[in-house]
């Protein structure tokens, strides 16, 4: 009587695992990706009420060159004075704004104080200093 050979199964790669995982990625990623994605709706012309508001938050782009000159969202300031009193005038509650300065490397460190003094005297409370991120580290 002759027994039959083993025939040894052969090692085999399973994919319906890894289609799982695959479609699991995209699904999440396509999540992910609508998440992060600012939701704008179509113009429209919207209706009038008395008790709507307007922005609730207001940025202000400070720019100071490295001879001290000052603008204002790219428009030139002349006088420290005018600026104060756009920062006074952008809105009833200082607190809803904020002011970002942008001062040049070279620019002198008492006029980036005396500026930062200024919006701090305006009541306005939320302010950064732009910068770049530094190549050399890495």
């Amino acid at each position: 009587m002759r027994l039959p050979k083993s025939v040894k199964k052969k090692a085999r790669i399973e994919i319906i695992p890894m289609i799982d995982t695959m479609f699991f990625l995209l699904v999440f990623f396509m999540v992910a990706t609508l998440s992060m994605s600012v939701q704008r709706g179509l113009p429209v012309n919207l209706p009038h009420a008395t008790t709507a508001r307007e922005d609730i938050t207001k940025t202000v782009t400070i720019t100071i060159t490295k001879d001290g000159k000052l603008f204002w969202d790219k428009e030139a300031i002349h006088t420290m004075g005018e600026c104060r009193l756009r920062l006074e005038n952008i809105s009833p509650s200082p607190q809803k704004t904020s002011v970002i300065i942008n001062a040049d490397c070279e620019t002198l460190h008492g006029k980036v104080v005396e500026v930062m003094d200024m919006i701090r005297d305006c009541g306005i409370t939320k302010m950064a200093i732009s910068t770049k991120p530094d190549r050399k580290k890495g």
